[in-house]
């Protein structure tokens, strides 16, 4: 599409925009303001009509629509956004006692193909824009009316294989006059693209990265997560080790256990072992992730005992280990199923 996509500006880069076209900045100011609250080119009434009329011809606000909406007995709600172009995508609100937490996605399907996972199961159609990942928060703020606080990129899609449109959306997420949104609240989680890793190092966010690791060898990770035979474990826990010897963040590690899989004791006691020896001294945290049930990949968790004594093993050799508290199980809150149930048809687009 040839026309500009407003809500992908920043504040400034609207304002020179809207200036450029013979117009008082106050307008941009005017603009600015609904767009952050979920507004498009047709429902800001105190912009002239003529001046909006204008923006529609050269531009648009791709500002997602609630295509269907799921609320669970726990508070959780989970939406599938339609975009523009008539491709979904789905996020999830989740209430916690430190605040509201909303789970974005970054690209409508997913390339990477891990074994467990809904969002691979018909591939990438396309990455998204800036403005589709701020809009799935402005929206999710809309709906739901309530402020949200904390942001995790882990839902449908690879953050880091969408790499420049994620960075502008960070920088537009956290804007003071936007949607400010702490860094320190936001956590960005990848299945490992270990260049990227790098490159996000140097861009000096402070933001919490987490590893979706969910192997303690080459041979398993391999075998779920295609991505690991090109970054082994052991460049993907040195990249990471650099990343917090250069950013001091810690990193938290997700690790999703599948029955007959990756979740014996040895498994983490293994486990355990390639942390510590290629993670130096930085804090160790795993996320333990009891697998989904996607009926096309056939995989199942293991009971709660097993599960414990897992965690229970990683803790015994001094690794923090969590068990993933399993939010919205009974509408599907996983990322991908719904999308994988509902295929996108192609729109045009509204404004």
């Amino acid at each position: 599409m040839d026309k500009i996509d407003l809500l992908s500006l920043s504040r400034d880069e609207l304002t020179q925009y809207v200036v450029s076209l013979g117009e008082k900045r106050f307008r941009a100011d005017q603009i600015w303001g609904w767009m952050m609250k979920g507004h498009t080119l047709d429902e800001m009434p105190n912009v002239p009509r003529s001046l909006t009329d204008k923006l529609k011809e050269i531009s648009y606000v791709p500002m997602p629509a609630v295509d269907e909406k799921y609320v669970s007995t726990d508070g959780t709600v989970k939406y599938l956004y339609r975009l523009y172009d008539g491709e979904r995508i789905e996020s999830v609100l989740m209430h916690y006692e430190h605040g509201n937490t909303v789970c974005i996605s970054t690209e409508a399907g997913c390339p990477m193909g891990c074994a467990f996972c809904a969002s691979t199961l018909n591939g990438i159609s396309r990455r998204l824009m800036p403005s589709e990942m701020l809009g799935q928060v402005i929206m999710t703020m809309r709906d739901s009316g309530e402020r949200v606080s904390n942001i995790v990129m882990m839902g449908i899609g690879e953050p880091l294989d969408n790499y420049d449109n994620v960075m502008r959306f960070l920088r537009l997420v956290g804007n003071e006059q936007g949607m400010n949104i702490g860094y320190r609240h936001i956590s960005l989680s990848t299945c490992g693209l270990v260049d990227k890793i790098y490159d996000l190092a140097d861009e000096g966010f402070p933001i919490t990265l987490s590893i979706s690791l969910h192997a303690s060898n080459d041979e398993t990770r391999s075998a779920l997560m295609p991505v690991n035979k090109r970054w082994n474990i052991e460049k993907l826990l040195t990249a990471c080790r650099d990343y917090f010897d250069k950013t001091g963040r810690r990193i938290s590690f997700e690790y999703t256990l599948v029955g007959g899989k990756n979740d014996t004791e040895a498994d983490a006691a293994e486990l355990a072992s390639v942390l510590k020896k290629y993670c130096g001294t930085m804090p160790l945290h795993v996320n333990l992730i009891p697998v989904n049930n996607v009926a096309e990949r056939g995989f199942v968790s293991g009971n709660r005992h097993s599960i414990d004594r897992f965690a229970q093993c990683l803790e015994a050799r001094h690794v923090t280990a969590t068990v993933r508290r399993r939010l919205g199980s009974d509408i599907n809150a996983s990322c991908g199923q719904l999308r994988a149930k509902k295929s996108a048809t192609s729109v045009a687009p509204e404004n």
